[in-house]
């Protein structure tokens, strides 16, 4: 692999990848991020259409149905770990399957067909119906097409226009997501939604359960979630979410769009929470009650934080002692993620030497920086050959990233933990605490790395 790319003082040497990376305590100017993604540099970015994929697909009862060729379908079927208590629609994966012919001579008709017999078989409450590169250059109209179909069946058919060659940045799929979220969302003529004391739970996908877990603890305290976006959701539930009181907004990267659009239209404030890690469901859970203003609601947030955190502690302490002066990287997609990792793993007594993330925004890397000690690097939509000169240069132990990592880490001897969108092991709340530091246990000490020959942290 070549990594001539970067240097041994953690700077990209490709002019246009300069900006991208820093170190923490002597890098005088802000990251460079946001932008498109390098062509050529194999991105750990996915796509558009995946961006959009990833925050629509947890809509349980909803029909996703993917315009373009077969592959991007298979490439995003059940693409997250998202539970129903309900519907498995969601876990379908439905496609166009377009062909050279369609190409050629327009997809229009096969989709308005396609549509057709979904809503024949399956009568579903909403169709998404996602534009994707080939789509898109080709000129097919799915917003007319949708606009149609909507009409001739009294159906939601929402149009997702996420043509990946829009955009080398994923995050423009948030924002198509987004929009189609809000045309669903937003009351029709003479519909009338009736404001209550519940909350909404914005970028919170129920990973393993998670989305329950931060219901319980919430009932707990006398709070009911009106619905999340979008982890165990259901189109009729997503409707009533203009009668929300608040909106708690987590994946910052892909619903702090629609968090402000529900403020401009309907009045409804929001708040950034963060439930990954001890101290991070704290914080969040004392947010929440100072909102409320009450004080039941305070005394019962006190109670469970001092239970919980009570019960945890010694199980944290014991990894602590056996992690206390190891080395950690991070690459996540999202910055409350990278945030949330950087506070779990001090806790753990482990030194942050490599964070970076593919959506974070200039503020959220000045928070990341701010957590870092001095000479740590921080990256901004690396590579792989980034990521394997970094992970030997600063002799890490373990990384916490996504699929796309995995071996990368395991090649080098480098213990590995899992904290992409389609992992099954929940790791939020308090018992997520301790999932998680037990999974880093596992993975850095484990009695296989002696056997490798050139590990990351070796000679």
């Amino acid at each position: 692999m070549d990594t001539s790319s970067v240097t041994p003082g953690g700077e990209a040497c490709i002019s246009e990848r300069q900006n991208s990376i820093l170190t923490a305590g002597k890098s005088k100017t802000a990251i460079h991020c946001a932008d498109d993604s390098l062509a050529g540099s194999v991105s750990q970015r996915a796509c558009v259409f995946c961006g959009a994929r990833v925050v629509l697909n947890p809509v349980t009862d909803a029909v996703h149905l993917v315009h373009g060729p077969i592959g991007c379908a298979a490439y995003t079927w059940d693409i997250r770990g998202s539970l129903s208590s309900g519907s498995e629609m969601y876990r379908n994966s439905f496609s166009t399957d377009m062909k050279e012919r369609d190409v050629v001579f327009g997809g229009e008709k096969k989709l308005a067909a396609c549509i057709d017999e979904i809503v024949e078989k399956y009568h579903p409450p909403a169709i998404f119906v996602y534009a994707t590169c080939v789509t898109g250059m080709i000129g097919d109209d799915i917003v007319a097409v949708c606009k149609g179909a909507t009409r001739h069946h009294n159906t939601e058919v929402i149009p997702v226009e996420s043509s990946g060659f829009i955009s080398g940045n994923k995050v423009v799929g948030y924002r198509a997501a987004a929009l189609a979220l809000m045309r669903l969302i937003t009351p029709k003529d003479g519909e009338q939604i009736e404001k209550t004391q519940k909350l909404n739970f914005l970028g919170e996908y129920n990973l393993s359960g998670e989305m329950w877990l931060a219901r319980r603890y919430l009932a707990e305290m006398g709070i009911e979630i009106n619905v999340a976006f979008t982890g165990d959701s259901t189109v009729a539930a997503l409707k009533q979410a203009p009668g929300a009181c608040l909106n708690l907004v987590q994946c910052t990267g892909s619903m702090h769009w629609v968090a402000q659009q529900l403020e401009k239209e309907f009045g409804t404030p929001f708040m950034d929470v963060n439930f990954f890690g001890a101290e991070n469901t704290a914080e969040s859970l004392r947010k929440i009650a100072r909102f409320y203003d009450d004080p039941t609601i305070t005394a019962r947030a006190e109670a469970l934080i001092a239970r919980e955190t009570a019960r945890i502690r010694p199980a944290l302490e014991r990894y602590r002692q056996k992690l206390t002066g190891k080395r950690a990287a991070i690459y996540v997609g999202g910055a409350y993620k990278a945030v949330a990792l950087i506070r779990q793993l001090r806790e753990l007594g482990i030194e942050i030497v490599l964070t970076g993330t593919q959506t974070g925004k200039t503020e959220e890397y000045a928070t990341i920086t701010s957590l870092l000690d001095e000479g740590a690097i921080v990256v901004d939509d690396t590579n792989p050959a980034e990521i394997e000169r970094f992970l030997i240069e600063m002799k890490v132990d373990v990384m916490a990233g996504g699929v796309k990592e995995r071996v990368l880490a395991y090649k080098l001897g480098v213990g590995f933990v899992d904290h992409n969108h389609d992992r099954k092991e929940c790791l939020a709340g308090f018992d997520g605490a301790v999932n998680f530091a037990r999974e880093v246990y596992i993975s850095t000490c484990s009695p296989v790395w002696k056997y490798l020959r050139t590990p990351a942290g070796g000679a």
